[in-house]
């Protein structure tokens, strides 16, 4: 029979892992550091496998801690979303969330989701614009929170998630090979194409903006019809795409950030439980790392 595992323990476990040191960890979860080297010894023979190495002050995992540390995260949030939808399910209250359209249809779903699981009667209107438009809305009053391309924000805002960005072409066409490049990319104030046609002057790559739109569908179709080239994040390719590397003569491109903003004016407990929630749901910094 399967042993149980201690959620507690599992709770510091995550702390050190994230934080790297049992002294600091204790903190974390206001406890002695003798009761969490307590707790962890527990957890290791529960476990049958060491999970920490120490070096120094320092702690690290071992190939079993990592393994270990993915389930972790999951019981943890999963026991903490379970008890909060018993204590806190009445809580009501309307939210406006801002996020460009293509976040919408990849990210949104897992967010909306789990959050109408824990707070039922938490009403989320849903605005779909640009990342600079979000930005402008939320200090504006306009929006409570947002989810955005961090290089639109002017600075605000936490970084939740990272992805790298790729050249992306149709699977099965030779587009790419045209000169001059045709490119569909969103209107010029955008991240994403400021930094595409950046790489593509530093090489001296002749393009030219054959489709601009600032809805993402309507540039994946033309990508998808073999019309022109884009750039997109790696959790956006479809499989009827295909990367374009350096082999194909086209250059690296930096990492996509998205952040998370909250607007002065959202205090209310249901803005917070949505940005925890948003925060846990997409957030891979915190795993990456």
């Amino acid at each position: 029979m399967a042993h149980a595992l201690d959620i507690d323990q599992l709770r510091t476990f995550v702390a050190i892992a994230e934080v790297g040191s049992f002294t600091r960890a204790a903190e974390t979860v206001n406890k002695t550091q003798s009761a969490v080297s307590m707790q962890m010894r527990r957890l290791e023979e529960r476990i049958g496998r060491p999970i920490f190495v120490r070096q120094g002050r320092a702690s690290r995992l071992t190939d079993e801690g990592k393994r270990l540390m993915e389930f972790a995260q999951r019981m943890v949030r999963l026991n903490d979303e379970t008890m909060t939808a018993f204590t806190e399910a009445d809580m009501r209250g309307s939210i406006r969330l801002g996020i460009p359209d293509d976040y919408a249809d990849r990210l949104l779903p897992q967010v909306l989701a789990g959050f109408a699981r824990i707070y039922p009667t938490v009403e989320i209107q849903v605005d779909c614009s640009a990342s600079s438009i979000v930005t402008e809305r939320i200090r504006n009053g306009e929006l409570e929170l947002g989810i955005v391309t961090s290089a639109d924000t002017g600075g605000l805002g936490e970084v939740i998630r990272r992805e790298q960005l790729y050249w992306v072409t149709a699977a099965g066409q030779c587009v790419h090979e045209i000169d001059p490049l045709p490119l569909a990319l969103a209107p010029s104030h955008c991240a994403w194409r400021i930094s595409a046609i950046s790489a593509l002057d530093q090489i001296g790559r002749a393009h030219r903006i054959a489709y601009s739109s600032q809805a993402a569908v309507a540039l994946s179709g033309a990508v998808v019809a073999g019309l022109a080239v884009t750039v997109l994040p790696e959790s956006a390719i479809r499989s009827s795409m295909r990367i374009l590397t350096e082999r194909d003569g086209f250059p690296p491109l930096p990492n996509c950030d998205i952040s998370l903003l909250q607007a002065v004016h959202a205090t209310h407990p249901e803005h917070y439980a949505l940005a925890d929630h948003i925060a846990a749901s997409l957030g891979n910094l915190r795993a990456a790392a």
